[in-house]
């Protein structure tokens, strides 16, 4: 018994052996610093494309060297004679005296739209003065609707009519279409239809049809309204793209005119002054 126990204390008194095997640690390679470098500066680059590309490109235009006179506006597109704005309550009270300054300039003002009416019970407030301002002052006026899709065409118009008496010397009654108020492409023609149909029986005169680019060349991009004098809104570009006929250009929403403290739609006719003339109501 006591042989066992001395035995037993032996075998437990006996260190045990470790093992050859060692543990292998894991090492963290690290990215090397010129890599890191690299991969930092195409980061840089392509966020800086990207920003130009969407943000600064598409404005560049605001920037460029003005072929008229600064303070006149944003950049003058090159090689029209006839130059106009548009108009509305948005521009506040207007110095009709400073106004008619710009005859004064390279850039002539010769046309006004003004904003007469928008659905069917909307009224600009501002439109009845600054209409019979523009009679005053010697400039070729003309009165716009702001079409309203979700309310019936034949409504707007006869509210327009109402509320529109134009004159000889008058620019033909002018549409605004910018929205498809959700209608499909073939409602939003019909209903667009109507209206100039209804308008151009009561005036005589074919009206003009204001939009964007995109817009026509989406919506409303029909043989039948192309027979219409086209107002094309078309921003920060050096010339018209669209590839029809056009007769008025908003070339900036950003204009500087005197006589009127806030920003103004600036416009270009395509033609003479006499062409303009010849396209206003004659009787």
């Amino acid at each position: 018994m006591a042989a066992k126990t001395s035995n037993t204390s032996r075998r437990k008194s006996t260190p045990r052996k470790r093992s050859s095997r060692r543990v292998k640690k894991h090492r963290v390679r690290t990215m090397p610093t010129w890599l890191r470098n690299i991969i930092a500066f195409v980061v840089v680059i392509a966020f800086s494309t990207g920003f130009y590309w969407f943000f600064i490109r598409p404005y560049a235009y605001r920037w460029k060297p003005c072929h008229g006179q600064k303070e006149y506006g944003v950049c003058m597109p090159c090689c029209y004679e006839v130059h106009g704005i548009d108009i509305s309550h948005h521009q506040g009270v207007i110095d009709w005296e400073q106004l008619i300054s710009s005859q004064n300039t390279g850039f002539p003002i010769r046309f006004i739209f003004m904003k007469a009416t928008e659905g069917d019970d909307h009224s600009d407030d501002a439109f009845s003065h600054n209409f019979d301002c523009a009679r005053q002052y010697g400039f070729i006026r003309g009165a716009y609707h702001f079409f309203s899709p979700k309310t019936d065409p034949r409504k707007q118009a006869d509210f327009f009519i109402r509320s529109v008496h134009l004159s000889v010397g008058d620019l033909p009654p002018v549409l605004d279409v910018e929205s498809n108020g959700k209608r499909s492409v073939g409602e939003l023609k019909t209903a667009v239809k109507t209206w100039l149909d209804c308008v151009e029986t009561h005036y005589g005169v074919k009206p003009i049809l204001y939009t964007s680019y995109k817009f026509k060349t989406r919506y409303l991009d029909d043989p039948v309204f192309d027979s219409y004098p086209y107002w094309i809104a078309h921003y920060y570009v050096d010339s018209v793209k669209y590839e029809g006929r056009w007769t008025f250009w908003q070339h900036t929403d950003a204009g500087s005119v005197p006589g009127i403290k806030k920003d103004v739609d600036l416009n270009v006719f395509n033609g003479s002054l006499e062409d303009l003339k010849a396209l206003t109501l004659q009787k």
